[in-house]
Parts: C-alpha cells; structure tokens; sequence
C-alpha cells in the first residue's frame, strides 16, 4: 500500500504544480528527480480544455469543469515502470483529486486503478484525505475504463469505481464506493 501511496503523492504534487502552471507556457515534463512526466511520442502530458471529471463519494458529487478548474491527463514513469492518470484541482484549490492505473493508456481499456486520492480543503485550516483503500468488499471493483483516448479533439473518456478510505483507514461511510466519470477533450 505505501507504494500505491507514492503513486499517488506524485500525482498529486503533479496536479498542484500543473494548476499552478496552466495559464503559464512553461514545459513541466522536465525534472530533477527519478519521478518524472513520460514525454514519449506515445504518451505524453495534456492539459483538458473543455469537458468535466465528476466524482461521486456518497452523496456527495465534485465536479472539476476543465474550462476553469484544471484538470490533466498525465502519463508518469517511475523507475521504468509506467502509468497514466488524471489530475485535478480547481480554481479556488479546495478540492483535488487524482487516480492512476498502471501501463499505458488507450482506447477501449479497462485496468485496474493503482492509486488514488480526494482532498477537501472547504474551511481553508481542515483538509479531509481519502485514499484508495487497501482492501475491497464483495461486489466492489477497483478499476478504469478509458472509452476513448485521443481520438479527434477527445482527450479521453471513460469511468471508474473504487473505494476510498480515510487517512485513518477507515471507510468514508456506508457508501464508501466512489464513482467517477469523465468526458475531456483537448481542442
């Protein structure tokens, strides 16, 4: 589990520095560290310009609009081993979120989810985390499905089911599940 943890610190500071950066015309592909953005031909770091990510946990929905708040597909590698992802901050940075799965994104996929996590920061002194949790219940799956990946101006679109838990490690309530879908395109 702390690796899936690292997975998702490093989408996470990724987020907060894209959302930092993305009225900015500046390359955040390069880094000083083993961490870094994958800026092959095939897989490379997109900002969304249009198109929503909406997240449910419980009977709660966020939505991250990527015309204001920002939102990014990103593909990292870490000591060789690859994955894809998505970001988000909005614009007022009360809430991220970030999921990641291992391997390569494409078109029509379905993986399992490696990391991710939800941060609410809605009083400016308390932050809630939810992490993925370590362990699943009957009936509860842990994955991605891309439906589309860069086809015309969509960056991607797809689903994921998971469940989260707090930082302490206990479920976010009853309904712990957390569905998500996003539709993002990149022109």
């Amino acid at each position: 589990m702390n690796f899936f943890r690292f997975i998702f610190i490093v989408l996470f500071f990724s987020a907060v520095i894209i959302s930092c950066q993305k009225d900015q015309s500046v390359d955040v592909s390069a880094s000083k560290t083993t961490i870094k953005a994958d800026t092959s031909d095939n897989s490379r770091n997109f900002f969304a310009s249009k198109g929503t990510l909406n997240i449910t946990v419980g009977d709660s929905t966020y939505t991250f609009d990527a015309a204001k708040d920002s939102v990014a597909f990103i593909n990292v590698n870490i000591d060789s081993n690859k994955y894809f992802g998505i970001t988000a901050i909005n614009k007022a940075h009360t809430v991220s979120f970030g999921i990641s799965s291992p391997g390569f994104a494409s078109p029509d996929l379905t993986n399992t989810i490696a990391g991710g996590q939800l941060l609410l920061n809605a009083d400016g002194k308390h932050v809630k985390q939810y992490v993925l949790s370590n362990s699943l219940g009957i009936n509860e799956s842990n994955q991605i499905s891309l439906e589309k990946y860069m086809q015309d101006s969509i960056l991607t679109k797809g689903t994921f089911t998971t469940v989260m838990t707090n930082k302490d490690g206990e479920r976010i309530s009853s309904s712990s599940v957390v569905h998500g879908s996003f539709n993002l395109q990149i022109k």
